[in-house]
């Protein structure tokens, strides 16, 4: 069974690291926050400036659980916001909680958007260049008069102002840490660079923290472009729309206040504000940034168009019909925000790892302080320093962070392809799946059936005479087969006498001194006008998957129609990409075999399976899960609902709009391409060797740096280099992700 919907409120487990490179404010924890509640949904949004990852999340959980009158709490790291269900008498007491772990609050005001770039950054960037100008100014001294009293002094000044300057929020969130008896990085920094400056080694403890400080504020930048990457990528509705007026002027209202209904206009080269279904005009729109579609898609009066997207050549008027907050584009993010709360598997294994890896290495460090001096014959300074080298070693930063960023940057290169993956979990396992299943129309067919064959059987009558009839019979009638041959054959305003539909038949009218029927077999049958040769024709058409419709007069047949639903242009391409990555398709569709079977042979899919019922589906799911192992439903997400959630991963098709589809499937394909099906399992490959290289790096450059400790060839500054280049080099392969090529769309224009 897969896992339970995603929810908002994200699992984390403890963890030992502090998240170096996204862990640290040079502001200071401010007691100074208003407390009133915020009621636009309920409780109290707090923003919280210096937490950036789940450790730290973590932390402030166990700062305030403790809390009775708490009901719930709901983080956004991506805003670094936390909503709490608390009454306003508990207020005082979770803020003051939140201070006490070390972090710094501030109300989020209803109707303020909280924002995602870390506060204070270029007054942090001043700060930590000045303390490292100090730590410079404390080395040259120590290394130029290291026997001069004055200099000693004078360098010690300046390396503790640098320590201040640079490592304020360490020291606070480090002693608050140990404090209640937990260790993380700022703990850990803090009690190595305290250490370094007891023994006499202040140049370097005030070196060592002001370019800890600095890679830090580098490493914070890198992680929030990936964790913005989806935002900017998406976050692309203007703030403004041209509303029609009631008595028929224009006026420019803010896209929040646009009600249900109201007429928008859209100029040439301008984006779209709201979702709406096109009321006047025609243009060809850039639908990128929703569907992932590179080509424009033409639009004209009953399309729909998305908040977001661009309209590129003519003026549009249209209807809306979501508001600011309820857009497709909107669900999008929503969506996407809530997938980086879920851990991937791979994550809380590292989590896990974690929590167990630094204690280790703080008992090894430990062991090397009191052992070395009476087993190694060390001078007890030795032995401290190198315990306060592997202490800075020990974070297990690199590792814990590898995993969020590769995951939230696959995320967001699916998305820019028209992929919605809504959790870390199911971009991790769309690379374990070994069979695809697919339901026939909508998914592998286009949903639209279409006149794909004619045969004029009357030589008598000329053909456009024959056409003639036929499509001016069939433009009186509303059944969808007919509907394709009136489009198809496009007739003129011919007089039809007598018309009459004939139930599960077809229908039936006079035109000029002509008595004609134009339906089904069953009704060629009925008036005894079907013989041997037409039989055989039927019967040919038929094994294709075809839906035959004859005209016939008191005679004979004239013509024969023959009707089917298209699979899509590139369902042939993606099956056979499907086989190349070693992945079995199968159709499961609630046609009659034959249909189902031809379809397939077109499509070059596996294995068909007709005549079933959502039920017969699900049964389907679960065989093909028992004989071949992991296993993907793909479908509309309504009628295909059992079936989408007892499979592995549920996979929606051409949802743009749809809200029971975005709800019920892991992943939906935006722009209704089953190419995205092969591309999401390879991006699901990529995504998970990303991450094992990653964890390689960060144990390998540990494991490197933990054997020169113990060798006494490491320096605390070659620890800090290790610990902070592991940090940046998985954060740099993870965002390699987010430069994934884009993906081949379709050469000519597709039609809205």
């Amino acid at each position: 069974m897969k896992p339970s919907p995603i929810s908002l409120q994200p699992e984390t487990q403890p963890s030992s690291c502090g998240c170096s490179g996204t862990c640290h404010s040079p502001e200071a924890p401010s007691t100074n926050v208003p407390l009133q509640a915020d009621d636009t949904e309920g409780g109290l949004q707090l923003r919280i400036p210096a937490m950036d990852c789940p450790t730290e999340e973590s932390e402030i959980r166990r700062a305030v659980e403790h809390i009775g009158a708490i009901g719930g709490l709901r983080f956004d790291l991506s805003a670094r916001t936390l909503r709490i269900d608390a009454p306003n008498e508990a207020l005082p007491s979770i803020i003051d909680a939140i201070r006490k772990a070390g972090f710094a609050a501030e109300l989020v005001k209803p109707g303020t958007p909280a924002g995602t770039d870390r506060d204070g950054i270029p007054r942090g960037i001043a700060i930590f260049a000045m303390a490292l100008v100090l730590a410079l100014g404390a080395e040259v001294l120590a290394y130029l008069m290291p026997e001069v009293l004055l200099a000693k002094i004078a360098g010690m000044g300046l390396a503790a102002t640098a320590i201040v300057m640079a490592g304020f929020s360490t020291y606070s969130k480090g002693l608050a840490a140990l404090s209640q008896g937990r260790l993380n990085i700022n703990a850990l920094m803090s009690v190595a660079v305290t250490g370094a400056f007891a023994i006499g080694q202040w140049p370097e403890a005030a070196m060592v923290m002001a370019l800890y400080s600095i890679a830090e504020l580098i490493e914070a930048r890198s992680v929030d472009r990936a964790r913005n990457a989806i935002k900017s990528l998406l976050a692309l509705t203007p703030e403004t729309a041209e509303v029609r007026q009631a008595d028929g002027s224009w006026d420019v209202l803010a896209s929040r206040d646009v009600m249900l209904a109201a007429v928008v206009r859209v100029k040439p080269g301008a984006r779209i504000p709201l979702d709406g279904v096109v009321t006047a005009g025609s243009s060809a729109v850039n639908q990128a940034p929703v569907t992932g579609e590179s080509l424009p898609v033409d639009k004209t009066i009953g399309d729909t168009v998305f908040a977001g997207t661009i309209n590129e050549s003519g003026l549009l008027e249209f209807r809306v019909t979501a508001r600011s907050t309820e857009t497709t584009l909107a669900r999008i993010i929503h969506a996407v925000e809530t997938a980086q709360g879920s851990k991937a598997p791979m994550q809380r294994f590292v989590d896990r790892f974690a929590a167990l890896y630094t204690p280790a290495v703080f008992v090894i460090a430990l062991a090397v302080a009191l052992l070395t001096p009476w087993l190694l014959e060390w001078s007890w300074s030795q032995a401290l320093y190198k315990a306060l080298v592997l202490l800075v070693i020990a974070c297990p930063c690199a590792l814990v962070i590898a995993t969020p960023v590769t995951v939230v940057s696959g995320l967001a290169s699916a998305a820019r392809r028209g992929i919605l993956i809504k959790g870390g979990i199911y971009l991790e396992d769309a690379r374990k799946l070994k069979v695809i299943a697919l339901d026939k129309t909508g998914t592998i067919t286009e949903g639209k059936p279409k006149l794909v064959a004619t045969e004029i059987l009357d030589q008598t009558v000329s053909e456009k005479v024959i056409l003639e009839w036929a499509g001016s019979l069939a433009a009186l009638s509303n059944h969808p087969v007919s509907k394709a041959i009136s489009t198809a054959l496009a007739p003129s305003a011919t007089v039809v006498d007598h018309f009459m539909a004939l139930p599960g038949r077809g229908v039936q009218g006079r035109i000029g001194n002509q008595d004609l029927i134009l339906g089904n077999h069953r009704l060629i049958e009925e008036r005894k006008l079907c013989g041997p040769a037409i039989e055989a024709r039927l019967v040919e058409h038929e094994a294709q998957g075809r839906t035959m419709t004859l005209l016939a007069n008191e005679s004979g047949v004239l013509a024969i129609f023959a009707v089917a639903d298209t699979i899509k242009p590139h369902a042939r391409e993606a099956i056979s990409a499907l086989h190349t990555l070693g992945v079995k398709a199968v159709m499961l569709s609630g046609d009659n075999q034959a249909t189902a079977q031809a379809v397939a042979a077109q499509a070059n899919v596996d294995d068909a399976r007709g005549n079933l019922l959502p039920d017969d589906k699900l049964k389907a799911i679960e065989a093909l899960q028992k004989e071949f192992g992991p296993t993907a439903m793909t479908g509309d997400g309504i009628n295909d609902a059992p079936a989408l959630a007892r499979a592995d991963i549920g996979i929606a098709m051409g949802a743009a709009g749809t809200d029971t589809a975005m709800e019920a499937a892991d992943i939906v394909i935006m722009n209704d391409d089953l190419r995205r099906i092969p591309e999401a399992i390879r991006l699901s490959r990529t995504t998970h060797r990303v991450l094992w290289q990653n964890i390689i790096l960060a144990l390998g450059i540990k494991a490197i740096f933990l054997v020169l400790a113990l060798l006494g060839s490491a320096t605390m500054w070659m620890a800090v280099f290790a610990d902070m280049g592991a940090s940046l080099l998985v954060v740099s392969n993870g965002l390699r992700l987010l430069r994934l090529g884009q993906p081949d769309d379709q050469p000519t224009k597709v039609h809205g």
